[in-house]
């Protein structure tokens, strides 16, 4: 007895919380677009209207009924989980990091390292290891960003040789991959590295450091866009 209470007391905090989430999420697709409601909303009533019709024509009204509020709810659920998600990314294109954030969200079998490289003007570069090699995502000004993702091969050439390695400026210029696509970009490439090497590669590249545990200052967040970088790590005297 205690234990259901327990198990029903448990789905009941957890309900609230998605519902929570769902109303968070709605919020702030609805400052991006303000139009998701009514879209979602006109979706559903015309997969319902459509599939109750057809319940009428057949002389079944109630099983096409409920055949189509289930589909009706699905549609509706995936035109706003479409639109949430391009108004999210909308939000972020033009943020610093937001190429980090969704290398954050690729899924598994990802390690992503952010801003292993950097320059004065705040262009950074990011990398991910996985079974498609080594990517180097980088955002930023495109030209600037040549010699940042060059700079950056060259000083892993010697470690990593043998590992496949991708480069990838974000943007919507020519050659450039829009924030929207990076996931499915990376998700895209072909496997070319099994499991152990690609554990290898993570290992030497943890051994190579990266920019934030290199530089002679105290690690936290990325620099604001009035704040210079160091010039160095010279030795305190």
């Amino acid at each position: 007895m205690a234990r259901k209470a327990n198990s029903n007391g448990a789905a009941g905090a957890e309900n609230p919380g998605r519902l929570k989430q769902i109303a968070l999420t709605y919020k702030m697709t609805r400052r991006a677009d303000s139009k998701v409601g009514l879209v979602v909303a006109g979706v559903g009533i015309v997969v319902f209207g459509v599939l109750l019709a057809v319940g009428f024509l057949i002389g079944h009204p109630v099983y096409a009924g409920v055949l189509g509020f289930l589909l009706a709810f699905l549609a509706m659920a995936i035109v706003f989980g479409r639109r949430a998600e391009r108004a999210a990314f909308g939000q972020m294109e033009g943020q610093p990091g937001a190429a980090a954030a969704v290398l954050d969200n690729v899924g598994r079998g990802w390690t992503v390292t952010p801003a292993v490289a950097m320059n004065r003007s705040q262009d950074v570069v990011h990398r991910a290891v996985g079974k498609a090699g080594i990517v180097l995502v980088g955002e930023g000004n495109p030209n600037r960003l040549r010699g940042l993702l060059a700079a950056e091969k060259k000083r892993m050439a010697r470690t990593v040789a043998d590992a496949p390695v991708h480069d990838i400026v974000v943007g919507d210029g020519e050659g450039q991959v829009p924030l929207k696509k990076l996931r499915t970009t990376l998700l895209k490439l072909p496997r070319v590295l099994p499991g152990a090497q690609v554990t290898a590669v993570n290992d030497r590249l943890r051994a190579l450091g990266d920019l934030m545990s290199n530089m002679p200052i105290p690690k936290g967040p990325m620099p604001g866009k009035g704040m210079r970088m160091p010039k160095g790590g010279g030795k305190t005297r």
